[in-house]
């Protein structure tokens, strides 16, 4: 029987992933019950297994594998990998997954990213709740019997396979020599991003930390964060590259950087991509999520296509995918999905498409973001209050007099500018998103915003 409190899953199973510090939170016990409910919820004959750099990950996989070889499930284990090549795996091999990161969170953290085959998402509403249910079954002594026979394990590497994949969403040919720099923060992109460069010989690479490490000496895996990407902008300026390119912890999210040192947000570049799918593409659905900026929709109707908003998440995202039938989707966060990617996110997919933008169009990537720089954004503002749900309803009614909807928290559309207030899934936080016609209203906007956030009882 565990030692571990089975309360501790309230506080590591988020709404589409599963995260917690090491060891108090994500022990091999718990990583052991995932193993068991993973198997037991998936009834599969074979479980897929990756992990990040993390020093934990080794013995979280090995105790994971093992619940779910005790329930009579193979296992293969896809070693070090990118959270795309898991879900790239999952689809391949039609078999469910589970990833062992904890993406950009810092080193003393570690979690999974669970998925069924076919890449489809397991979170909140799709199967995440019947895993945490009998995982803590099984820290309370409980769970289903081991299986009569044990299932086996095996070693697979998939990383050339999935660098093909990658590549195959552009016209080789066609993208002309350019320089990129790419700081993967110590993270997976240390080992996919080169594999997939190395098939396009006409792009000169410099990769900044790549060394995989998951104690970050350099900086933390998180490039929303803009102190994040200083390091990858001053380079892209100092060595006159056309393209940086900046990977989150476990390699599924990439912020683009053009020649001149500036960030595109992930509005841009979600408006930006939207534009070339839609070239191949007539009338296909386009996705994205609730903050992004007003320049996704606008544009996809600018260019034929039908946008549809989605909450914010992958896992919602992905099942919008499957309902709506679209065939990109991108979220202000730097995820981006693809229909032919089994409808799951792939940060390097992305970034191969921007540098054949920028290639077919013969410009530079400053003067290609330009058409999708429309409005000015606050990007995410976080304020710590005692009751989030209360201080959004009490913004509701101050603003009783606008459009409002409550798709994910409240949206509340003020004509010229709007705004997006939702609660954190872990911690006393509302996050606020705003967009208005230009920076001096956004910055009114926003310090009205918060003087009455942080004036209300």
């Amino acid at each position: 029987m565990s030692n571990t409190d089975p309360r501790v899953l309230d506080d590591i199973v988020k709404a589409y992933d599963v995260r917690g510090t090491v060891p108090d939170q994500m022990s091999p016990d718990v990583a052991y019950a995932f193993g068991v409910a993973f198997a037991r919820f998936t009834a599969a004959v074979r479980v897929l297994v990756g992990r990040d750099m993390r020093p934990s990950g080794v013995e979280l996989v090995e105790a994971f594998s093992r619940g779910v070889m005790e329930h009579g499930v193979d296992v293969v284990d896809l070693g070090l990998a990118s959270t795309d090549l898991v879900y790239y795996a999952a689809g391949t091999m039609d078999s469910p997954a589970a990833m062992f990161t904890a993406s950009h969170n810092p080193a003393q953290y570690n979690g999974v990213k669970f998925c069924l085959s076919g890449a489809r998402p397991v979170g909140e509403g799709s199967g995440l709740e019947q895993i945490k249910a009998t995982a803590a079954d099984v820290l309370a002594g409980g769970g289903p019997a081991p299986a009569q026979t044990a299932g086996s394990s095996s070693c697979r590497n998939l990383l050339e396979a999935f660098a093909d994949h990658v590549v195959s969403f552009v016209d080789r040919s066609a993208i002309r020599p350019l320089r990129v720099v790419a700081d993967t923060a110590n993270g997976m992109g240390g080992l996919v991003v080169p594999a997939v460069f190395e098939r396009l010989p006409q792009i000169t690479l410099e990769v900044m930390y790549g060394e995989l490490d998951g104690t970050f000496p350099n900086h933390p895996a998180d490039p929303l964060q803009p102190a994040n990407q200083r390091d990858l902008q001053a380079r892209v300026v100092a060595g006159g590259f056309d393209v940086g390119l900046a990977f989150d912890g476990d390699a599924d999210r990439v912020f683009v950087v053009h020649e001149h040192g500036r960030g595109l947000s992930g509005s841009v570049t979600t408006a930006l991509l939207a534009t070339s799918v839609l070239r191949n593409n007539p009338g296909a659905t386009i996705l994205h999520n609730l903050i992004c900026s007003r320049t996704v929709p606008e544009v996809v109707r600018e260019h034929g296509g039908v946008p549809v908003r989605t909450k914010v998440g992958h896992s919602f995202i992905k099942q919008r995918m499957l309902e709506t039938g679209a065939v990109f989707g991108g979220e202000h966060s730097a995820h981006y999905y693809f229909l032919r990617n089994f409808r799951a996110d792939s940060g390097l997919i992305a970034a191969m498409m921007v540098l054949a933008e920028i290639s077919t169009a013969h410009t530079s990537l400053s003067v290609a973001r330009k058409p999708f720089e429309r409005y000015s954004s606050s990007g995410e503002i976080n304020t710590a209050v005692d009751d989030p749900q209360a201080v959004i309803e009490r913004v509701a009614a101050e603003f009783r007099g606008f459009a409002q909807d409550r798709l994910d928290g409240l949206t509340v559309d003020c004509g010229p500018w709007w705004f997006n207030l939702r609660p954190s899934n872990t911690e006393p936080l509302l996050r606020l998103n705003l967009e208005a016609p230009n920076r001096d209203d956004c910055d009114q906007r926003v310090a009205e915003l918060l003087a009455l956030i942080t004036s209300l009882p």
